[in-house]
């Protein structure tokens, strides 16, 4: 019997919850559903790890103090309006989606439980939100402001190889505003004297032709447009490009990490951890269409020394002055 009553002490302390102070009865514990993109936790690695460690650092501990669902959509977007329902019909507190098609999934799909979007580069011109300051309805989140840096990645690109006049764009044509990233890039390699040849993919099993299109039509580089299907490729395109002996950049400076020569932009990985207090706010009252859009707040210039060694590209001490992380 002693054995009993100590179980049941166990669990009831299990059940208990302290986040940021503040002690949550036992009776409910919140239940916060993520739609991923990628297939798996291990595929997301970072982020994923991430959006853990920002939850252990307000307190809370999955099947202890919160309720962590993670449902994956392997690239496939068609997925995502039942993977959201999923999570409604769970009952879940907050839905997270990890980029702006789940975003829009689950938009559509309820007026009312709180959506917070990670990893959307124009909420507002998206139709997620009214404004970043007050975005009205039951939707906020991240913004990584991808699409606004276009310019500056393709100067730096530029800065990289000065010898590049034609470029391809890895651009998968169903993403959405995938035109306007096409325009985006146009305009700014016309801009630094090149010319863009778009080398469209619609599955990851075409990557590896696309990238050997960009060799056989000698273009002098490839930059990876921000799409979660083509950053997942990351490691195969950085192969394959090192291969053709092409330098690569992306919108996401992990692409760096990857094996690709060079990019600039967020830490995507710390606007994931800095996401869980958005939900922390909301499981503690605060009303998401009251919350500002937060914007990132740390920027990365990442290099890839061994990268550009074995393509055979030097890059100018002016421009490694400038890096915040080089890869030797």
């Amino acid at each position: 019997m002693r054995r009993r009553t100590l179980l049941l002490s166990g669990l009831v302390l299990g059940f208990s919850q302290t986040v940021s102070g503040q002690t949550r009865p036992s009776a409910k514990l919140p239940k916060v559903g993520m739609l991923w993109h990628a297939g798996n936790a291990e595929e997301e690695g970072s982020y994923f790890d991430s959006l853990i460690q920002g939850f252990a650092d307000l307190g809370y501990v999955d099947r202890r103090t919160i309720l962590l669902e993670h449902i994956y959509a392997d690239e496939k977007y068609e997925r995502f309006s039942r993977m959201a329902q999923e999570l409604l019909d769970r009952n879940v507190d907050v839905i997270m989606a990890s980029i702006l098609p789940a975003a829009r999934a689950a938009q559509q799909l309820t007026k009312t439980v709180p959506i917070v979007f990670v990893i959307v580069a124009d909420p507002v011109g998206s139709g997620l939100v009214k404004s970043l300051a007050r975005p009205g309805g039951n939707l906020t989140g991240m913004s990584n402001v991808t699409e606004d840096l276009t310019a500056k990645r393709v100067q730096i690109f530029k800065e990289a190889a000065p010898s590049m006049r034609r470029i391809g764009l890895l651009y998968y044509p169903e993403a959405e505003r995938g035109p306007r990233v096409v325009e985006q890039y146009r305009e700014a390699a016309s801009a630094f004297g090149m010319e863009l040849v778009v080398l469209e993919v619609q599955s990851p099993s075409e990557i590896e032709a696309a990238v050997a299109g960009a060799r056989a039509m000698s273009l002098d580089g490839v930059a990876a447009a921000p799409d979660s299907m083509i950053f997942n490729a990351r490691h195969r395109i950085a192969a394959l490009a090192l291969e053709h002996r092409l330098p690569t950049t992306g919108a996401n400076v992990d692409t760096v990490t990857a094996g690709g020569l060079i990019a600039y932009g967020p830490n995507h990985a710390d606007i994931f951890r800095r996401s869980t207090g958005v939900v922390h706010k909301i499981l503690n009252g605060e009303r998401p269409g009251e919350m500002p859009v937060q914007q990132p707040v740390t920027f990365v210039l990442r290099v890839n020394l061994r990268t550009a060694k074995a393509i055979g590209i030097e890059i100018s001490p002016t421009l490694l002055a400038r890096a915040d992380e080089v890869i030797e």
